[in-house]
């Protein structure tokens, strides 16, 4: 499995990655490494590689997987007690919350404010970058705008 470590000035208790496509067990079309439910991948095979990803990182507790919809909806992790809502970022003061999401030709962008103590990630298209996505992830933070340090993952362009 290939990952990506942001080279960002995120504290230590701060940790980030973003994956290839590779070192999964998804068949063609999907192969290899898919993540995602929504694309009719066998459930199986996505299970399987999203415990992969998991181990291949050690997380520190299970993913938060979001039904991501092109929106501004961020979700406070701490604050959920059942079933996610539709959501395009995910926000936590909790220590071992793993926020994720996924992107294809969109772009990730991982928050945290300067001590650590609170993170964010972020999915934006287009159409969410264009209605503030951003902007609204960074509203839920308590630190002051200069205090939060952002990384911009990989994502499509067209030159």
């Amino acid at each position: 499995m290939n990952l990506l470590i942001p080279d960002w000035p995120a504290p230590a208790r701060v940790r980030s990655a973003s994956s290839t496509r590779q070192g999964g067990m998804s068949q063609a079309p999907f192969d290899s490494l898919n993540l995602a439910l929504h694309v009719n991948d066998q459930m199986a095979d996505v299970a399987g590689n999203r415990r992969r990803f998991a181990e291949k990182l050690a997380l520190p507790g299970e993913p938060h997987w979001l039904t991501q919809v092109h929106g501004t909806t961020v979700v406070d992790l701490d604050d959920v007690l059942g079933e996610l809502p539709d959501a395009d970022a995910s926000t936590t003061r909790i220590a071992n919350t793993v926020c994720v999401v996924l992107t294809a030709d969109c772009l990730p962008v991982l928050f945290c404010n300067r001590s650590g103590t609170q993170i964010a990630a972020a999915h934006a298209g287009w159409r969410g970058l264009a209605a503030g996505i951003l902007e609204t992830t960074v509203a839920t933070f308590t630190a002051p705008p200069e205090e939060i340090l952002a990384w911009l993952g990989p994502a499509i362009t067209s030159f």
